[in-house]
Formats: structure tokens, sequence, C-alpha cells
């Protein structure tokens, strides 16, 4: 029976060279939920920017084992199979830090980022911590907090978790408990109604449709010459350009 795992990462900070400080995830089935949560002793220190968002000091990391010898690691060492499912919100970051320990998730993925942009591209935000107000989960959390023994603070890993699996359950009814399409918007590229890049136009205000009828020679440069495009930028311009299959 497939397992899921709601999976967040707290780490030393955000570029190449940073490595994660806590690991934590639930595991829920039709058993209820698991939570494990490890700080790790990273092989360098946490920069103060990312101490300011998880407030995890380097002296709270002191005499912590290695990634790969903590609990929750090894646990996901355990649960790493085929039939199980990692879900995560904004997957990339977290898969690639998981990726520097030596880990390569081998099951399917369900993005939370991706899948509210598709089903909710509406939201002014879809950072966790908006959507944890806007779709009101706050008012639920604490039922799951307190059978767990935790305390709800924002860009915790452990508590960042509850959350996601609130925005999980979310999703789930939103697909009417079809947890394949989920998969599926996971893997599919996003369509932009908005430009989200460059600064000719105003970013989330200014959309990609009037842009490509007005000053098609833009998206057209864009596209050519913008190297930090990313793929679903790529995608909306192409659709607006040429149509649905450009």
């Amino acid at each position: 029976m497939a397992q899921f795992i709601l999976l967040d990462t707290e780490t030393t900070g955000v570029e190449e060279k940073d490595r994660i400080c806590q690991l934590a995830f639930l595991v829920a089935d039709k058993g209820g939920v698991t939570a494990y949560d490890s700080l790790c002793k990273p092989p360098l220190p946490v920069d103060f920017r990312a101490m300011s968002v998880h407030h995890i000091t380097n002296e709270m990391l002191e005499g912590k084992p290695p990634y790969a010898e903590c609990e929750a690691a090894r646990k996901l060492t355990e649960l790493n199979s085929p039939e199980n499912i990692l879900v995560i919100q904004n997957a990339p970051f977290d898969l690639g830090m998981l990726e520097k320990e030596g880990v390569v998730w081998k099951g399917q993925l369900i993005d939370t980022l991706r899948c509210i942009k598709h089903l909710e591209p509406h939201h002014e935000s879809h950072a966790l911590q908006y959507l944890r107000y806007a779709l009101g989960f706050y008012k639920e959390e604490k039922a799951l907090a307190d059978q767990l023994g935790v305390e709800i603070k924002p860009h915790d890993a452990l508590s960042d978790v509850i959350v996601l699996n609130l925005l999980m359950k979310y999703l789930v009814a939103k697909v009417d408990r079809n947890v394949a399409r989920l998969i599926e918007l996971t893997k599919a590229p996003i369509l932009y109604e908005f430009i989200t890049f460059g600064a000719k136009y105003k970013r989330g205000v200014d959309r990609l449709e009037e842009i490509a009828k007005t000053d098609p020679q833009y998206l057209e440069w864009a596209l050519a010459k913008m190297e930090t495009l990313d793929e679903d930028a790529r995608y909306s311009i192409r659709h607006y350009l040429y149509g649905a299959n450009g």
C-alpha cells in the first residue's frame, strides 16, 4: 500500500553550497499520521539570512549527527521506494538539497506548489504561509499539531509539513480524490496569465495575452535572449504567441 511522505527541509542557506540542517516529514496512510523530525549537523555553518527565517542557530546544531546518521534520514531511506508518494511544496529546492546528501527519490512526486498554481491561479501568492491564511488552514492546524505534540512555528520544517498536510487534503478534494491527477499536474507546464519576468512590464499585473498582441517582439526577444526564463514562462510565451500547439 502506498504511503504519502509530506516533507520539508530547513537549510544553511539557498546557494549551491548550502546543505540541510533540519529534515521533517509526516508519513500518512490508512493507519494515521506519524511524524519524523531531526536536526542534523551540516558541513558548513548556517548563514544569518537563513537563521533569520527558520531560527536554527549553529549552537543548536552542535553535537547533532550528520544528515546520514539522523533518525529522520534513516527513516526516509526506508521509505524511498517506487510505490510511495513524496509530497513537497516547491519540490525542486528540497529534492536538490536531498540529492546533495545522496538521496534520489524513487517513487512518485506531488509538488503542491505546482498543483495549486494549476488549480487556483488567481491567488496573489502561492507560498505555503500565504495559503495557510488564504485557505483557512490556520483554523484547522491545531488538532494535528496537538496530536503530534508540536507547536506551530512558521518556517520550522515540522510545523510547515503540518500545514502542507492540510494543503494536500485540500488539493485531493479539489480533484475529487484523484491523486493521479495531482501527479500529472506536477509534471504539466503551468500557463501563466501574467508576466513573471523582466523590467519592461509589471510582474503579476500585465497580462501575457495582451503583451503578445501589442508587443510580440518583446516576448520573442525574451524567448531568444533571456536565459533565466523558467520552462513555465517559456511555455506561456509560446502559448500566447503561437497558440496552444506553439
